[in-house]
């Protein structure tokens, strides 16, 4: 009994051509009178098709799988520029550097007059203002404002010519904010409407903190050490410093711009080790100019020194017995 083949055809795909051409062949057995005989078809130009079909449809889906990860994240670089630049700086070309400085400068026209010389500030607003306008740009010639500490605090690029800059500025004990609409071309600027006063934003709440733990031994055996250190700072005599300072360590002084008046106090943590972090709280006596300090009370107290309460943060580290500074700088304070 003869044995199939376990080989099985692909079936013809429809419309495919035949391997080989017949019609010579049929021709040349109806002369001869048998019956034509057709050879099987392989399958193999047919299963080179579907392969190609399938190399072309997965590269089809690695593209838009490809395409599809990569869209969300050239939109998050691409389409958020507030996270890249001010608005509109990055790319309109506006200069907001000089468009700054030539806010603040008027501000500082702008929020200082004085009724008794209307005419000064209106020839230094003149440079300022477009032609036409107001030369007092809506002051209405009364009263008296000083204002100062001009700083920029911010703008608002609007388009490559126009843009709001904001100014903060302070008079007496009030902090204000000045909005400044400018207008620029060709290497210019002029203030092109009339300005906005804001409210500045307040202090920041500054949460409490309970007292720090204190190793009262070692502050006061620190005491004379931090007093000494603290005169020669403010001599900046180098020989003086060098008996309180870390072997190695060099420290600047002061050169006699300020005097000790008094070591207010010494917190020392109670660690136990032979390197601290010390915070101490000094009072500087500023000269007042004069030559000689005026020490009678009842003189003008603008001639006397003045005092001024300064935290510092030291390392120490003791060394033989004794403490020595290694560095200084501005104390900090602890987040609560």
């Amino acid at each position: 009994m003869a044995r199939r083949s376990d080989v099985q055809q692909d079936p013809r795909i429809a419309g495919d051509p035949d391997p080989y051409p017949l019609e010579g062949f049929e021709a040349a057995s109806a002369a001869h009178g048998t019956a034509p005989r057709r050879r099987g078809w392989s399958g193999g130009g047919g299963r080179w098709l579907v392969w190609t079909g399938r190399v072309i449809l997965w590269a089809l889906i690695i593209v838009i799988l490809v395409n599809g990860i990569r869209a969300p994240f050239e939109r998050l670089t691409q389409d958020d520029p507030a996270g890249v630049a001010p608005t509109g700086s990055a790319t309109s070309g506006f200069p907001a550097t000089q468009a700054a400085a030539f806010a603040n400068q008027f501000a500082a026209v702008y929020l200082n007059y004085d009724a008794a010389n209307p005419q000064q500030r209106a020839e230094r607003l003149r440079s300022f203002l477009p032609e036409g306008a107001d030369e007092q740009f809506g002051w209405n010639g009364f009263g008296r404002m000083s204002a100062g500490a001009f700083q920029f605090t911010g703008i608002d690029v609007i388009d490559e010519h126009n843009a709001r800059v904001t100014v903060t500025y302070q008079t007496g004990g009030t902090r204000g904010l000045l909005s400044v609409p400018v207008y620029y071309d060709n290497g210019r600027f002029v203030v092109s409407a009339q300005p906005a006063l804001l409210p500045a934003p307040g202090p920041a709440g500054l949460p409490q903190l309970p007292d720090p733990d204190r190793d009262s031994a070692t502050e006061a055996e620190l005491r004379p050490q931090l007093e000494g250190f603290f005169k020669a700072y403010a001599a900046g005599n180098q020989v003086d410093l060098q008996r309180y300072v870390a072997s190695g360590v060099t420290v600047n002084g002061f050169n006699g711009e300020f005097t000790l008046a008094e070591l207010k106090d010494v917190v020392v943590p109670p660690d136990g080790s032979d390197s601290r972090k010390v915070t101490a709280v000094v009072v500087w006596a500023v000269a007042s100019g004069q030559s000689e300090a005026v020490a009678s009370p009842s003189q003008d107290p603008a001639a006397q020194p003045a005092g001024l309460e300064q935290a510092y943060q030291l390392t120490i580290e003791k060394q033989g017995g004794k403490w020595f500074v290694r560095d200084i700088q501005g104390a900090n304070r602890s987040v609560g």
